[in-house]
């Protein structure tokens, strides 16, 4: 569906010309709008269990790191990554099933429906494809109870599109939620790289969630409650890098054609033999630009330092502690993604 491929000429062509973009014209996902007022009334909350101490946090909710806690040397941290955010009901029947619906958050177009909840832990989902002057984007609506918009449809910022339930992996009546995401594409040949790794059947094309990265959400809608007119690249630039991936790539790079504002210097190197990403910790992209430098396979240049090993803090895509790091197996594999190096 995003088929971007071309020689370097027209792709620094493309980026110089794509660099505007419009507001986003963002609205919340549900009713429930304690995002901004109240968190514990905004999340739906995890069954938590650590070292014998059963508990339930609203802050499992959230987007980033934010489940799965381990004790280390540097004291405890959450090691599992969300990637979306889980918002709770404002109404429920009598028998404590959700009443809410889902809305778009932004004007788009319906592209994946899937109507199976065995088919994916996302239960019932839905993505919407959105475009303000900055490449595709997608919002992800999961844990539905039923969709009320269908592929191919337009759909404004604001309307229904999907009812709330609890459908999918781990999810029970009262914990229903809808979780939402707002993700970039990695790869429009995510099925090629899909077959060499997986021998299960992928259902969902390349709106598989391992195709798509998902942004801090939570910031993005705060940020624009405070400036109805940022734009993607905007937040994006706000973002922290935490560590950035030389990557084999020549002329050719796909992803950057999709997002071209994330083009750094794109015309000091005439003819690149490689990439440099900048990635925040949940692996973001956040910048991408071309290097003379030769290299067989991808290569970590710089990592935040931290005390503790880096996996617990990049979703596991790197290893090692201090200023060291390498790519974890889960990280060759994530770069080969994002690159099309398949």
């Amino acid at each position: 569906m995003f088929p971007f491929r071309t020689s370097l000429a027209a792709t620094l062509l493309f980026v110089s010309s794509h660099l505007s973009a419009g507001p986003l014209g963002l609205v919340l996902p549900t009713d429930n709008d304690k995002i901004f007022t109240d968190p514990t009334e905004f999340y739906m909350y995890t069954d938590r269990n650590f070292e014998g101490v059963r508990s339930k946090p609203w802050q499992g909710g959230t987007y980033g790191f934010s489940r799965n806690q381990r004790r280390t040397s540097i004291g405890i941290v959450y090691t599992r990554f969300h990637e979306g955010i889980d918002i709770r009901p404002v109404r429920r029947d009598a028998s404590g099933n959700p009443l809410d619906d889902v809305y778009s958050m932004m004007n788009g177009t319906v592209v994946h429906v899937s109507s199976d909840s065995s088919k994916s832990n996302y239960g019932r989902y839905m993505v919407v494809h959105h475009d303000f002057g900055n490449g595709p984007f997608f919002s992800l609506y999961a844990h539905l109870s039923s969709a009320t918009a269908a592929v191919g449809q337009q759909v404004r910022a604001g309307q229904p599109i999907a009812k709330m339930g609890y459908t999918g992996a781990g999810i029970n009546r009262e914990r229903a939620h809808v979780h939402v995401e707002l993700a970039m594409l990695l790869s429009d040949r995510f099925q090629d790289w899909y077959s060499r790794h997986f021998t299960s059947a992928n259902h969902h094309g390349i709106y598989n969630g391992i195709n798509m990265i998902g942004l801090d959400i939570a910031s993005l809608l705060k940020a624009h409650r405070a400036n109805p007119g940022i734009t993607m690249d905007q937040f994006i630039a706000s973002q922290e890098v935490h560590y950035k991936v030389l990557i084999p790539g020549g002329r050719n790079l796909a992803f950057l054609r999709r997002y071209p504002f994330l083009g750094k210097n794109v015309r000091s190197v005439a003819f690149p033999k490689s990439w440099e990403f900048s990635f925040a910790a949940s692996g973001v992209p956040l910048a991408v630009e071309p290097s003379k430098k030769s290299l067989s396979y991808p290569a970590v240049t710089y990592v935040k330092p931290t005390g503790t090993d880096h996996s617990y803090v990049t979703n596991g895509r790197l290893t090692g502690s201090g200023s060291s790091a390498k790519l974890t197996p889960s990280g060759s594999r994530y770069m080969q993604l994002i690159s099309d190096s398949f």
